[in-house]
């Protein structure tokens, strides 16, 4: 099974999403996800043994507890790119400061450590929370992102999370679908 932990956008997102996205359609070489999935990864667990579900569910728990954080507001706003304007790999848009930034940074590192604790890799770079719009596989539409990361800041909008889930991606010819395999709320 390959999982990873997350906060999923409501689907009253979904056309924010959709139309963050519009602004790169002439930009070839984009691959954008499908706005019905949109998520914002807390940690990427991979491929994990179905054996192990249960000791990954108990630690979320676990995780869950130690953060200490209550509901709260999630503002998506701005873009931004991975790992630099230079050489695009990723476009996403980010989480506003105040706007839940700091509880989500609390659930990541509180999950990452309880799942480091199990075996798991930790993320070779620092946590930013984002939700993933398109992916480049290739350079050509690069000015395009660039013009539009530096020169418009969007708004989605915010939604209030509740709780996280595990999640496990089933990779297919269309993309990857999503299935919630447990939900653990704050």
């Amino acid at each position: 099974m390959r999982l990873f932990v997350s906060i999923d956008l409501p689907d009253s997102l979904a056309d924010a999403v959709a139309a963050a996205q519009e602004r790169f359609a002439d930009a070839d070489g984009l691959r954008f996800v499908d706005p019905e999935g949109a998520h914002l990864t807390l940690f990427f667990l991979g491929e994990v043994d179905p054996d192990d579900v249960g000791a990954v569910e108990t630690a979320l728990s676990r995780a869950v507890a130690a953060a200490a954080v209550d509901p709260f507001e999630l503002r998506v706003g701005g873009f931004g790119v991975f790992p630099a304007l230079d050489y695009i790999s990723v476009v996403w848009v980010g989480v506003r400061e105040g706007g839940g930034a700091a509880a989500t940074t609390r659930l990541a590192a509180a999950v990452e450590a309880e799942l480091i604790d199990l075996g798991y890799a930790a993320d070779d770079h620092d946590f930013t929370p984002h939700v993933t719009l398109a992916r480049m596989d290739d350079a050509r539409g690069k000015d395009l992102v660039q013009e539009v990361v530096r020169e418009t800041d969007p708004d989605l909008g915010a939604f209030t999370v509740e709780e996280i889930r595990l999640k496990e991606s089933t990779l297919g010819p269309a993309g990857p679908e999503y299935e919630t395999v447990a939900s653990f709320p704050l």
